[in-house]
C-alpha cells in the first residue's frame, strides 16, 4: 500500500497547523480540541518548520512544570522533521517511523505538505491490507 492511498482512506485530508511563534499553551489546547497527538509548526500551512507533540509537551512540563506553557512551539518543536512522499510504500514509513521513534510524518510533494500520516493509520491501513490477503487466500483454498 502506498502513503496516497493512506491519506485517500483517511477521515480528514487536512493537516492541523499553528503558525510559528504561538505559545505551547495555544498548542496544547489545539491538540486537546481536535485530539490529535502532534501539531505541524508551519507559516503557510504548506511549509514545515517543524513538528510538535503532545511527548514533546509533557518532556518539557515534567522538566520546568507549567512555565514552559509560556514558551513559544519554536522553543519546543522538532525542528528536523522526517517527511515521506505519496508514493512510499506503508512498509517503508513503519520501518522508518519505528526505527526513529516518530508518530506522525508529514507527506511532502514539491517542497509542499500534502498530508500528515500518524503510526495508527499506517498500522490500520497494512492491518486492512493483510485482512484482505487472508481472504483472498481463504478464498484459493476454499475455492470460491
Amino acid at each position: 500500500m502506498l502513503v496516497k492511498q493512506i491519506l485517500r482512506n483517511k477521515d480528514s485530508q487536512s493537516v492541523l497547523t499553528i503558525a510559528p511563534g504561538s505559545t505551547v499553551e495555544a498548542a496544547a489546547k489545539l491538540l486537546s480540541e481536535k485530539r490529535v497527538g502532534a501539531v505541524v509548526v508551519s507559516a503557510d500551512g504548506s511549509k514545515v518548520a517543524g513538528i510538535l507533540s503532545e511527548r514533546d509537551i509533557v518532556r518539557e512540563l515534567g522538566k520546568r512544570g507549567h512555565a514552559c506553557m509560556a514558551d513559544k512551539v519554536d522553543d519546543l518543536m522538532t525542528r528536523e522533521v522526517y517527511g515521506c512522499g505519496p508514493e512510499d510504500s506503508a512498509d517503508i514509513v513503519l520501518q522508518t517511523m519505528t526505527t526513529k521513534r516518530f508518530r506522525h510524518l508529514p507527506v511532502m510533494e514539491d517542497g509542499k505538505m500534502i498530508g500528515l500520516i500518524s503510526i495508527g493509520d499506517v498500522v490500520a491501513a497494512r492491518m486492512s491490507e493483510l485482512q484482505l490477503e487472508k481472504d483472498a487466500l481463504t478464498g484459493m483454498i476454499m475455492g470460491y
